[in-house]
């Protein structure tokens, strides 16, 4: 087993057992395991990042496929810690450890493909381009968890359903609300960028703005999307359920577009060359 095997291992473990002592404290009710989560996600996410640089450092970004789906998992978790700091919504956790694991896990799935970028790609467009569009993801991670949530107790409230202690342990609806204005707001113009900057990319190094490429077309319908949520949100103060909901589609169709086109579907975006 070589340090790379290791460290991987190292970071399914403590993001496993980081999603374990969150649902345990959520569900008990008790804020030593819900710290104990923060650290075993602390843990993974120091080793996570220590493997993305070796594996960048040298690598003139002839990276595998599977390098990119481990750095949308860990934008994921720095858009988790960065809330967190700030607002110390620990239920938040119930989504992050869990989804970063699932997608570290399913990068090893394509360790063997190769994807080197574009040489007129690298650089600054590595960071304007993927990594605004992953941390546009990452925000819309934290605001469909919310969602969900958000959707699970406002049908209880309204049927009178009786609450668990899971049920209990979370905040109020307006607090998962504001995790979804917070996502958009952010979220959009970091998309917007993200998008942008593509356009401006391919114009130089295609000589085209777009192209009937599946990939486009599935990330202009979720910008109309998004901007359509944005201009609700901070425009008519749109919320509440429909806004959960709203945000909930855009997430499923965002991991559609970022995981699905560019794993399963013949795209440039894949990055093979």
């Amino acid at each position: 087993m070589n340090l790379h095997e290791l460290f991987s291992l190292l970071i399914i473990l403590m993001y496993g057992l980081g999603t374990a002592t969150v649902i345990a404290g959520t569900v008990s009710r008790k804020d030593r395991l819900k710290k104990l989560s923060n650290g075993f996600a602390v843990a993974g996410f120091g080793l996570h990042t220590a493997i993305l640089l070796i594996e960048m450092v040298g690598s003139d970004f002839d990276l595998s496929k599977g390098y990119y789906i481990q750095f949308l998992s860990w934008s994921l978790l720095v858009i988790y810690f960065y809330m967190w700091w700030r607002m110390r919504y620990s239920f938040l956790g119930l989504t992050a450890s869990p989804l970063a694991m699932l997608l570290f896990i399913g990068s090893f799935s394509l360790t063997g493909v190769q994807g080197t970028l574009p040489t007129e790609w690298t650089g600054m467009f590595f960071g304007l381009h993927i990594g605004t569009l992953f941390l546009s993801f990452g925000l819309l991670a934290m605001a469909f968890g919310a969602g969900l949530l958000f959707m699970r107790l406002d049908r209880k409230i309204k049927t009178k359903e009786p609450l668990s202690d899971f049920d209990k342990d979370m905040p109020a609806l307006s607090t998962f609300d504001r995790v979804n204005h917070i996502a958009v707001m952010a979220g959009f113009p970091l998309y917007t960028i993200g998008m942008a900057s593509g356009f401006i990319w391919a114009r130089l190094a295609w000589g085209r703005l777009l192209s009937a490429d599946p990939k486009e077309i599935v990330s202009i319908f979720v910008w109309f999307m998004f901007a359509w949520l944005f201009h609700q949100r901070l425009a008519l103060g749109r919320r509440g359920r429909k806004a959960a909901l709203a945000v909930i589609w855009l997430f499923a169709i965002s991991v559609f577009s970022l995981v699905g086109i560019n794993v399963f579907m013949p795209t440039h975006h894949s990055f093979i060359q």
